[in-house]
């Protein structure tokens, strides 16, 4: 008889550990998709052709705008910024600030500025966050909320340097918000009449099922240097990996983005075209600030001015116990739980969320 050798197995790191299982569930993934592929491209042909989409031939993407130009912040990086000015202006009336949220851009509020536009007693201003939509990406470091506060604070003297301001911020636009408050708390009550938060939180990630914040938030820095270098030298490749599995993220978009049984499927289109259009690299490079969001104590900038907080009552992302904990701190705040709704809210519901921001407006 031969003999036979046995190994004995080595301790594993705890780093070793979780590459282990990242490896096993990328394995696991490639393996599922590469088996499903067939199925699922037939799924997503036959979810698309619905010929009851109210938004079959709506136009996505450009909208007019008065001024449009790029704005270079001190490293270097341009913002792409659009202004909307008022056709029938009110004296007194905000000019309303609309910031996006992660993997998105300013096309997020595609019906709002598209109403706003029309009754034309507001000036809009839009801009794409770094490394997202028109604006570029960041040439080295990580981004940081603190840093997009201080985007902001610069799209605002700007673009609207004197006058009342209304922010409008949507997932972490509305972290964005946060952090602005943060940094420059002076400015609510006299310029900043009116804050809106729409599908955000203050600080409950680790909560979430927004799965890359969450897993990197418990397991920390190894992870997070892995990643990155993942990125780093294999960005490229992962954005090639993304866009020859467009149908997966198409459904992947349609179950965590959207709560109604049956969304449109042109708005599923649009937000996965939205999310395919961020790097690999800028979505790893906004992970840890995203991961690490705690800003609850910036919300008291807000307690005496008026502030109106909207979530989708299925939302997966940031789900509702996240407003309700913005509210808790804020109990001066309207808030309003869209029915069937998910994380992309005013686009989802825009009928419901126009009509509670025209009268958030007008109250004003």
């Amino acid at each position: 008889m031969s003999a036979q050798k046995h190994r004995i197995p080595r301790p594993r790191t705890a780093v070793g550990k979780v590459a282990g299982l990242v490896g096993a569930a990328v394995g696991v993934a490639a393996a599922g998709l590469a088996a499903g592929v067939a199925t699922e491209r037939a799924l997503v042909r036959k979810l698309k052709a619905d010929p009851a989409d109210p938004y079959a031939h709506e136009v996505f993407g450009d909208q007019r705008s008065d001024e449009s130009f790029a704005l270079e912040l001190p490293d270097g990086t341009d913002i792409h910024v659009e202004v909307v000015k008022p056709t029938r202006p009110k004296a007194g009336n905000p000019t309303v600030m609309l910031v996006h949220g992660f993997c998105l851009d300013m096309g997020t509020f595609h019906f709002q500025r598209k109403l706003l536009a029309e009754r034309g007693e507001h000036r809009v201003v839009a801009y794409d966050q770094p490394g997202h939509g028109r604006s570029g990406r960041l040439e080295t470091g990580e981004y940081d909320l603190a840093a997009l506060g201080h985007t902001l604070r610069r799209v605002i003297d700007r673009t609207a340097p004197e006058g009342p301001l209304v922010l409008i911020g949507h997932s972490m636009g509305g972290m964005t918000i946060m952090a602005f408050a943060e940094l420059f708390p002076e400015l609510f009550g006299d310029r900043v009449v009116g804050t809106v938060l729409m599908a955000t939180s203050g600080g409950l990630l680790a909560e979430t099922k927004l799965v890359a914040p969450a897993l990197l938030g418990r397991v920390g820095a190894p992870v997070l240097y892995m990643v990155g270098n993942v990125t780093r030298y294999g960005g490229p490749v992962i954005d090639r990996a993304r866009k020859s599995t467009t149908n997966v993220a198409w459904l992947l978009t349609r179950k965590y983005g959207f709560g109604t049984r049956k969304p449109s499927p042109a708005l599923v289109s649009y937000v996965e075209k939205m999310n395919s259009r961020t790097s690999a690299d800028t979505v790893t490079r906004y992970l840890r600030t995203l991961a690490t969001h705690s800003r609850f104590p910036a919300l008291a900038a807000l307690a005496d001015t008026p502030v109106l907080v909207v979530v989708g009552d299925k939302d997966m992302i940031t789900p509702v116990t996240h407003s309700e904990e913005i509210v808790r701190r804020l109990p001066h705040a309207e808030f309003i739980k869209i029915h069937d709704s998910g994380h992309v809210v005013m686009l989802e519901h825009a009928d419901d969320v126009n009509e509670a921001l025209i009268r958030f407006l007008e109250a004003l």
